[in-house]
């Protein structure tokens, strides 16, 4: 009796711990620094626009359609907007509850197919959403205002239940006592599998198709199981998959003839099959990519592949529900390497299921506690040793007074980092599920230190926020344009001063403000025929006060 009480305690305590780290990796210091890059304040605009004029089918940038992404992440930023929320939560919101949505839809999985745990509190049902929401990747595009992670959720979601449908039909065989009690019947299964592929659709396009369909088509075609792969063609999943993603797509189509050249052909054909959108990376690319968006647990891919030789030594591979999520996690990798346009985020669907499986060959190794597995932990910590060597890498490449500024906190990860390494490597040895506590610890502490100390010092470098608020201020004639700015600031500035910023001319004869870099700004002075006057906006962006010229006579 009291053994049952102890190992409830246990499972409680887990499970809490979990929340907790989940929720400090995804949701907290949202708004810490403000939207940064191209990106955020771009969609961030079209979000904001769609919930002040209510026009909720086609995104509009700076008053004209604007067909690079579809519709979801607009509508669940623009609720943001509508409920007031800062810009920067507004904007972010959206991508954290999806990162969270992956992380149960991950946690479902290992429960169904594995179980709780006898013995061990962490099962991959625990183990699955931990690895995901503290992994680089995760914590990353949580605070993106971008639809990346609405898309990696909705793909999550839908092949959660395309494993449920597997699992029903016995084509997914993980513990016997979790699939015996199960019925036969999934039609809730196939109805949640064609609208959680709809909403994918709806988040980034096609390619959602592409890649469920391809990572079922792999596990069927590895295992023969091809009528099971097809029974998630039944007219249920198709139904709801059209009701989901079919009315939007025909209703901007209506409104906008251009829109399904626009965006199918521009923004989807040609950025797979050409360099055009300037994202060209050799073909290894997502190799390094997806060992980086796995860290600090990068090192727990080492069991995986020791699992899968030994499956493959005894050939009971093909009943493995493991190589489904396998052939999840390692599609949209190799899809996306012969894409002649790559980024970072074209993995992220597959990073929930690589958690998924790590979990998985994690659990077996906790269970077995073999003396052998111990370096695995000293990995884990050597990982931290190259964070921590990383930090300091990166602050000594900082700029002058970026670093200055930084240096403090940026210290104090390093030292967090060697901390963690000390204690998992020496933890490693006799109690490997304290060893991976300690990894979560080092993760959240790391968080809220950079959220808390670095973000907020690193804002006025990277976001326009801080520029944007001086400038509302300025009483001077309302004639700003940019010159020759990254376009990160030219979209950030646009963005916190609610108005498209145009770029400058020097044939223009009035009056005028003209935001620059400082390297830029002799010839602006020389083209302007400006002398003296010139003010410093904010943190390296310079505006120089352009006086009326007399206008050329024609």
């Amino acid at each position: 009796m009291d053994d049952s009480i102890e190992a409830r305690r246990k499972k409680v305590v887990a499970i809490g711990a979990t929340a907790l780290a989940t929720l400090i990796s995804l949701f907290t210091h949202l708004g810490t620094i403000g939207l940064v890059g191209p990106d955020e304040p771009r969609y961030a605009w079209i979000a904001r626009a769609m919930a002040e004029t209510g026009d909720w089918v086609t995104p509009r940038l700076y008053g004209s359609p604007w067909f690079e992404k579809p519709i979801l992440y607009y509508w669940a930023a623009a609720l943001g907007f509508r409920l007031h929320f800062s810009a920067e939560w507004a904007a972010r919101l959206p991508s954290a509850f999806a990162a969270l949505a992956a992380a149960l839809a991950v946690a479902w999985l290992g429960w169904k197919q594995y179980g709780v745990g006898e013995n061990c509190p962490l099962s991959p049902a625990l183990l699955a959403p931990l690895f995901f929401s503290t992994s680089v990747g995760a914590i990353g595009f949580a605070r993106a205002a971008t639809p990346d992670m609405l898309f990696a959720a909705s793909i999550t979601l839908a092949m959660a239940a395309a494993a449920d449908v597997l699992r029903r039909a016995g084509a997914l065989r993980g513990s016997a006592s979790v699939t015996a009690a199960d019925g036969r019947d999934d039609r809730v299964a196939l109805l949640l599998f064609g609208a959680f592929l709809g909403m994918a659709v709806l988040a980034k396009g096609p390619a959602a198709i592409l890649l469920a369909a391809g990572a079922i088509g792999c596990w069927a075609l590895a295992t023969k199981r091809w009528a099971a792969g097809f029974r998630l063609l039944h007219p249920y999943g198709v139904a709801s998959f059209c009701a989901i993603a079919l009315p939007w797509y025909v209703m901007c189509a209506r409104r906008n003839p251009d829109f399904m050249h626009v965006f199918i052909f521009q923004h989807n054909l040609e950025r797979y099959l050409t360099p055009v959108f300037q994202h060209r990376q050799p073909f290894w690319f997502f190799i390094p990519i997806t060992l980086v968006a796995m860290l600090p647990w990068t090192a727990l891919l080492i069991p995986v592949v020791g699992d899968g030789l030994r499956a493959w030594r005894e050939k009971s591979w093909r009943d493995s529900p493991a190589v489904f999520f396998a052939c999840w996690a390692l599609f949209p990798i190799l899809f996306f390497s012969f894409s002649q346009s790559k980024l970072p985020s074209y993995i992220l669907p597959g990073v929930p299921a690589l958690a998924l499986v790590i979990a998985i060959s994690t659990a077996r190794l906790l269970e077995r506690n073999a003396r052998g597995d111990r370096w695995i932990f000293v990995l884990l910590g050597v990982t931290w040793l190259g964070l921590a060597a990383g930090s300091f890498v990166w602050l000594h490449r900082l700029p002058g007074d970026v670093a200055e500024s930084t240096h403090a906190p940026i210290v104090a990860c390093g030292v967090v980092a060697i901390a963690g390494a000390i204690a998992v490597a020496a933890l490693g040895f006799s109690r490997k599920r304290a060893a991976l506590w300690a990894c979560t610890a080092c993760v959240c502490l790391l968080v809220e230190i950079a959220g808390a100390a670095v973000l907020p010092r690193l804002d006025p470098y990277n976001s326009a926020r801080a520029v944007g608020t001086i400038l509302r201020a300025d009483l001077r004639p309302d004639r700003l344009f940019v010159y020759e700015l990254p376009r990160s600031w030219q979209y950030g500035l646009a963005f916190y001063l609610e108005r498209e910023m145009r770029e400058w001319s020097p044939d223009d004869p009035d009056a005028a403000l003209v935001l620059t870099m400082p390297q830029d700004v002799p010839k602006v002075a020389r083209l302007g025929n400006v002398h003296g006057g010139l003010e410093l906006a904010h943190q390296g962006i310079v505006y120089v006060p352009i006086p009326a010229r007399p206008r050329p006579l024609h």
